[in-house]
């Protein structure tokens, strides 16, 4: 969770302790640590020199215009690393592939020999103001004539989600107000991100409000007004916002549609109606002070509405084809509702019954109330059991077990406060060395602790081995 996707372990820690389980700190640091040197051995790479092929220092980049071209392989080298293995970066002299840069991923594609032979390029960066592209081979005939290809596809989607950042930009500021400035953003081909500077989490009309203004912009058809290397200033004079941080040259290119001006060196549609629709997916925090929205463009809203009508469809024929899906799903949340209910009754009034039961089989060991014994109760109920019981004894050591289905099984531990603070009982302590025994672990506090595992053929052993901890 740590690693993957940045959860907090302060909030593991809680969470568990909560479920009365404990973190494992020094374990987690340990496979943190192997971790990171993992990381840091794949990302390891050796990089050959040059292999220069014509002295041509100047690569001009034409993909604004065009998604091929005839290019001559200006120079290569290889390069080697343990994640990617052997891959070959290539220059050219002139190139209609776009290289990561504003947040846009960079275009794929292939290149072509005039005998048909093809090979991939699977990504393209800038380096030193270098175009360079990647492949893991090499064209057969390096000095040869080569024609470079951009995946019109793939680009053709970034391009849509690119042109909709701008859109989404300029709908935040004019529904939550000019405080709000772009702080970052992924631009893909299946969906795009965007940061932004916000004190507060949006709500479903103002959501609904920013995508209603981008989806007008696209109806109406906004042609792309695009200027090349024009001066910064006269660029800001013409109502171009400049990202914060961003670094800019004397001349820039800025991009409009409609009253949107941004300075911008990415790929753009040449109308909002190629967009077709915007759809929010998600919104949330991302720092303080920083929100994040996560949209899909054209064919991913599509795929998007076409999923979400099939699950329409099955809910509906899971509702024998009730005409009105929500009232009938709202039905059944709330008999679901009054079930549990019933339910939370029923396993009460079996915890009750069973305290009875239960107090009749006590034995006293070392002044020790002691009791293990299985039960057949959840786990909310065999809790309110324990300290039910421990209201009515003191000096109460209790060891309880259930298997909830064929593969799980529950351990609960319960000792009276006094007996953890005067002898020394350590609940969360029981729990972890007897859950071993229904191969499963946990914790929790020295009064109170739990343990799950998937061996419930283990239980026996650990009933019979808790009266050990008295003697």
């Amino acid at each position: 969770m740590y690693d993957t996707f940045g959860f907090p372990v302060d909030l593991t820690a809680l969470i568990l302790s909560e479920k009365g389980y404990t973190l494992d700190e020094k374990g987690f640091q340990e496979k943190l640590q192997k971790q990171k040197n993992r990381s840091r051995a794949a990302s390891e790479s050796s990089t050959e020199d040059w292999t220069v092929l014509v002295d041509d220092t100047v690569e001009e980049f034409i993909g604004y215009d065009a998604l091929d071209a005839p290019v001559k392989l200006t120079r290569y080298r290889k390069v080697t690393s343990k994640k990617d293995g052997e891959m070959y970066q290539l220059v050219f002299n002139l190139t209609p592939f776009y290289p990561e840069g504003g947040g846009q991923v960079g275009d794929k594609g292939y290149l072509e020999d005039i005998h048909g032979d093809v090979v991939y390029i699977l990504d393209t960066k800038k380096e030193n103001n270098v175009i360079i592209h990647f492949t893991k081979n090499l064209p057969k005939r390096i000095n040869g004539d080569l024609k470079a290809v951009v995946d019109e596809k793939q680009r053709h989607r970034t391009t849509c989600n690119h042109s909709a950042t701008h859109l989404l930009h300029q709908a935040l500021r004019e529904v939550l107000g000019t405080h709000v400035t772009q702080k970052g953003s992924a631009v893909h081909s299946k969906y795009l991100r965007f940061d932004f500077s916000h004190f507060s989490k949006l709500t479903l009309d103002e959501l609904q409000a920013v995508e209603d203004f981008v989806n007008a912009r696209i109806s109406g058809k906004l042609p792309l007004i695009e200027k090349r290397n024009i001066p910064m200033q006269q660029a800001i004079d013409d109502g171009a916002i400049a990202l914060f941080g961003e670094k800019y040259g004397d001349t820039v290119r800025a991009i409009k549609f409609g009253a949107s001006v941004e300075l911008c060196g990415g790929t753009h549609v040449k109308n909002t109606g190629d967009i077709w629709h915007f759809k929010i997916k998600s919104e949330g925090a991302v720092a303080s002070g920083i929100r994040r929205i996560e949209a899909i463009t054209n064919d991913a809203v599509k795929d998007f509405y076409s999923e979400n009508n099939k699950t329409l469809f099955e809910i509906k024929d899971l509702l024998n084809n009730a005409k009105e899906p929500t009232k009938a799903v709202l039905k059944l949340q709330e008999e679901n509702t009054s079930l549990q209910k019933q339910v939370e009754q029923l396993l009460a009034e079996k915890a009750q019954n069973l305290s009875g039961e239960i107090k009749n089989q006590l034995q006293e060991i070392n002044g020790v109330q002691f009791l293990a014994t299985k039960v057949d109760l959840d786990a909310n109920g065999i809790k309110n059991l324990a300290f039910t019981l421990g209201k009515d004894y003191q000096n109460l050591f209790l060891l309880f077990a259930t298997n909830p289905s064929k593969d799980k099984a529950m351990l609960t531990c319960y000792i009276s406060k006094e007996l953890a603070n005067e002898r020394g009982y350590d609940a969360g302590k029981v729990v972890r060395e007897l859950g071993k025994l229904i191969h499963g672990g946990g914790g929790g506090q020295n009064f109170f602790a739990t343990a799950g595992g998937k061996n419930p053929g283990g239980i026996p052993k650990a009933l019979e081995e808790a009266k050990n901890y008295l003697v």
